[in-house]
């Protein structure tokens, strides 16, 4: 590719620098604008406490050797640069319901996964087995996920890939209770019990069935690695200056202006925002047709979130090194996203590892799924303009956390010495994510069509990035940047790059 291409990348969350990695490795002339201080989207982190706090990323998937992110890395010829810690291969995922006071493990590998399930349903070993056998076929459908050209731009699924989550395990799956602690990751891909197809289901599970892991001294220094390569391919960074506008001439973009008043331009123009954010800078709205704008405009977003960031009194909480999620009730796994249900129906928690990480915990995280409707009164108002109500309601919101944590391990609050609080306006706020959303827009076996955003637009030298097309997530928003790159670069060309990097 000839190195006068160059492109101009609005947002520099994880969608925006993995686009631009890739891009300015393959010549290109990358800038990338975002907002923020600092890059990262939900790779950053914030210091409270003395204390370094992701504000995301808690779980990475597919960076162990030959996983798909892996790969990408040592594409991009970073891996001797980023800190992963791996969570144990037994037990990765602990699943807490307080509804019986029972707690289960999975475990990391094909096999191992079902013979840790069937410890606690032995009657259901066949069927796990079944199950598993059929989402690694959902998973192996997907050219993009397996790093495998492609020779068709449209695919043709099995039933199972687009049937309804909820019904694919049922499937498989009789007893009542298994079916609800197997889709235990709801929280981490925004599963609805009526909406969420099983291809999402599967890829997500697969994908931690095949090893979880977690940055060590926290996920800034992946995004920073990334913004370092941006950088040392010749492109550039710019910080705490947000676009502001974006300037169109007959459907194409000609250039873009930023808060504090630069100018650029390019050849191609990226959105690694949500999209409905990004309609709102254009200069003027129809240089993307009317339908197209209602069309996205009128997709669900998945459900978002109050984190709770809480340091530890010195030597008083043990470290863990796996995943651990509460739900209250087995019923309730699949509905989080909906309203008229008491909060918190469950949370995952976390301790983070530190770079020197000793026996106890410095930290945790705790997210709990929440629906923008419990922030939606306070939508108008501005970060740290909120009022004493929000204020209180956050507290509250705490509370019950710590309730719950109580239940779990008496005598928790004891070891508590500060929090720190965020709800979904405040990931609306800092992400650029329309009603807070964590996942992007909802995906839906009723309507896939709608669901799967291209990354072209109607806009010739635009194209979109991030969470909003495709999948989610440190898996899926890697997956899209290829994509996106490839509709510069031309199908497959990256997959080739990709795979040649593993045998040098």
């Amino acid at each position: 590719m000839s190195d006068k291409k160059s492109a101009v990348i609005i947002g520099g969350g994880l969608g925006g620098l993995f686009t631009g990695a890739i891009l300015s490795k393959e010549g290109m002339k990358v800038t990338v604008i975002e907002k923020n201080l600092t890059v990262g989207g939900g790779l950053q982190c914030f210091k409270r406490f003395g204390e370094v706090f992701d504000t995301g990323m808690h779980i990475i998937g597919g960076m162990r050797e030959g996983g798909n992110i892996y790969r990408i890395c040592k594409y991009l010829g970073i891996l001797d640069r980023i800190h992963v810690s791996h969570l144990e291969d037994y037990g990765p995922d602990r699943i807490f319901f307080g509804q019986d006071k029972e707690c289960y493990c999975t475990a990391t590998g094909r096999e191992a996964y079902v013979e840790a399930l069937a410890k606690s349903f032995p009657d259901q070993k066949e069927n796990l087995k079944n199950y598993v056998d059929a989402m690694f076929r959902i998973v192996d459908e997907l050219d993009i996920y397996n790093l495998r050209p492609s020779s068709n731009a449209f695919p043709v699924h099995s039933e199972e890939f687009t049937m309804p989550a909820r019904e694919f395990i049922a499937k498989y799956i009789s007893d009542y209770k298994l079916q609800n602690v197997v889709a235990f990751m709801n929280p981490l891909y925004g599963g609805r019990g009526n909406m969420t197809p099983a291809y999402v289901h599967a890829v997500i599970s697969v994908l931690y069935i095949g090893g979880a892991s977690r940055f060590a001294g926290g996920s800034h220094l992946f995004a920073e690695t990334l913004a370092d390569l941006i950088r040392e391919n010749g492109g550039e960074i710019v910080v705490n200056d947000g676009v502001a506008r974006v300037n169109t001439q007959e459907r194409f973009i000609t250039g873009v202006s930023t808060v504090k008043g630069r100018e650029f331009s390019a050849d191609y123009y990226i959105c690694a925002i949500h999209p409905c954010t990004f309609f709102g800078l254009l200069d003027n709205p129809s240089a993307l047709p009317k339908p197209y704008r209602n069309r996205l405009d009128s997709i669900p977003n998945a459900y978002s979130a109050f984190t709770l960031n809480i340091k530890f009194k010195k030597n008083s909480f043990k470290y863990f090194n796996w995943s651990a999620y509460y739900t209250d009730r087995y019923e309730n796994i699949w509905n989080f996203g909906e309203s008229g249900h008491n909060w918190p129906m469950g949370f995952l928690y976390i301790t983070p590892p530190d770079l020197d990480q000793g026996e106890y915990a410095s930290k945790m995280i705790i997210t709990a799924p929440m629906l923008w409707e419990q922030v939606k009164q306070w939508e108008n108002t501005t970060v740290g303009h909120r009022g004493k109500d929000y204020e209180d309601w956050k507290k509250e919101c705490a509370d019950k956390l710590l309730d719950k944590m109580e239940e779990i391990y008496p005598g928790f609050r004891d070891c508590v010495e500060d929090m720190n609080t965020a709800s979904p306006l405040t990931i609306r706020d800092y992400y650029g994510a329309k009603e807070g959303t964590m996942c992007g827009f909802s995906k839906d076996y009723n309507n896939l069509a709608l669901s799967q955003v291209p990354v072209i637009t109607k806009i010739p030298n635009l194209l979109l990035t991030g969470q909003n097309c495709n999948l989610h997530g440190f898996c899926g928003v890697p997956l899209t940047a290829i994509s996106t790159c490839e509709a510069i670069f031309g199908l497959n060309y990256i997959i080739n790059k990709i795979n040649e990097a593993q045998n040098v």
